[in-house]
């Protein structure tokens, strides 16, 4: 679910390029997920602001809160509604298999497969 909200995010943000390339939208129902260049677009754009200490690296701190943040979007976009705990608990199962080196940290490439679903 959350996978899918952050790619129906992310074929927001790119709806405009569509428009500009004089193709219209298709409806939210049948409109494609976009690319793995699209989720690497967003992750490019929004990655600097949660990489508090500019070392090209999200910690669990970092990741987390990126994490969360996604995560309260969802639950505002559908309704649902998780105890603080438990957003915790996801979050850090989320930077398990995101951090598919195992180093402590996770890097743009694996962010992007993580978010695009083939992290893991």
């Amino acid at each position: 679910m959350f996978r899918a909200l952050f790619l129906m995010v992310a074929s927001a943000v790119t709806t405009p390029a569509f428009a500009q390339a004089g193709t219209a939208p298709q409806d939210n129902a049948t409109q494609a997920a976009p690319s793995g260049d699209g989720v690497a677009a967003i992750v490019d754009t929004e990655f600097p602001a949660y990489d508090q200490n500019h070392d090209g690296q999200l910690d669990r701190t970092e990741f987390s809160r990126w994490m969360v943040a996604l995560k309260d979007q969802e639950m505002k976009a559908t309704g649902k509604s998780l105890a603080p705990a438990e957003v915790t608990a996801w979050a850090d199962g989320a930077f398990v298999t995101a951090d598919t080196d195992k180093s402590g940290t996770v890097s743009k490439p694996e962010l992007i497969a993580y978010l695009s679903g083939s992290a893991g």
